[in-house]
């Protein structure tokens, strides 16, 4: 989450009911001091209930725009995949071009704006799957899975006599976050780990058991999550070993496994697993 943030990227997070989605989405926005909003998708969701509305207001005699929850800095989409494609493709330009438009009307999204879209990969039935292009716009896949026995234990100690986010304070503010993002950019990437990065995506194209690669799009977000990994780390310099920690995360949503794969059981983390196997990984010269 935290490399999301550096980049501005937006997360899918795939995981069963009560593994605490909703509460991580509140817990970052209000670290952050951001402005958060959450959007429960179903299948009478309509786009305009997302994007917003133009109304006539009888006191300006006038139409006048009623933003959606969409414009807010951090937006949690929980259980996207409720909805019809018409409703989720409401999401397709503001999660890539941070605006969004209504009645020919062009709308610029506070910023940092990031998406949290949740859904739960066990109950399938009247779902709709995510297309490939609004898959491609997230930066990050990942699973926040079971806690320990242990951690457990203190989830249910930390909400003995309330809930650990009524008291939960910001950090920093949204302006701070967005020159920690400029400052991830110039993180240092040496030209064999850019290499090593682009023949990850590119490999994902050549693999037999793989029938849609990764796009350009996730070259660039395997780049600057990398950038934000080495911050993360307390480096000025990504390593191959980032690159390769977080492949699974920002490549595997983003094929398509063939036929042939799908039938012998293996997973897109399991065909990602494969490519980085096979594409050698950069050493620093003696």
């Amino acid at each position: 989450m935290l490399v999301a943030l550096l980049c501005e990227g937006h997360v899918l997070i795939e995981d069963v009911p009560g593994t605490g989605k909703t509460t991580l989405a509140r817990a970052l926005a209000r670290s952050i001091e951001a402005s958060f909003k959450r959007i429960q998708f179903t299948p009478d969701l309509l786009p305009s209930d997302i994007t917003g509305v133009f109304y006539f207001n009888q006191r300006i005699g006038d139409f006048e725009f009623r933003p959606g929850p969409l414009l807010a800095n951090i937006v949690l989409a929980d259980e996207i995949n409720r909805a019809t494609p018409r409703t989720q493709s409401a999401l397709l330009q503001a999660m890539e071009e941070r605006e969004v438009t209504v009645e020919n009307e062009t709308y610029a999204l506070p910023r940092p704006f990031i998406v949290l879209a949740t859904q739960n990969p066990v109950e399938l039935e009247g779902t709709f799957p995510l297309p490939e292009a609004q898959l491609d716009r997230f930066m990050l896949r990942i699973s926040v899975g079971y806690p320990s026995e242990d951690e457990e234990e203190r989830i249910v100690l930390s909400q003995d006599k309330g809930h650990p986010l009524d008291t939960l304070l910001p950090v920093l503010g949204p302006a701070v976050v967005l020159a920690m993002r400029d400052a991830v950019r110039a993180v240092f990437v040496a030209p064999d780990v850019r290499r090593y990065i682009t023949r990850l995506v590119r490999s994902t194209r050549e693999h037999e058991q793989i029938e849609l690669g990764v796009s350009p799009r996730g070259s660039l977000a395997l780049y600057r999550a990398s950038q934000a990994y080495a911050t993360v780390r307390g480096r000025t310099y990504v390593t191959p070993d980032d690159v390769k920690y977080l492949a699974p995360a920002v490549l595997a949503h983003r094929i398509v496994p063939s036929a042939d794969a799908r039938l012998r059981g293996k997973s897109s983390e399991n065909l990602i697993s494969d490519v980085s196997g096979r594409v050698p990984v950069p050493v620093e010269a003696v």
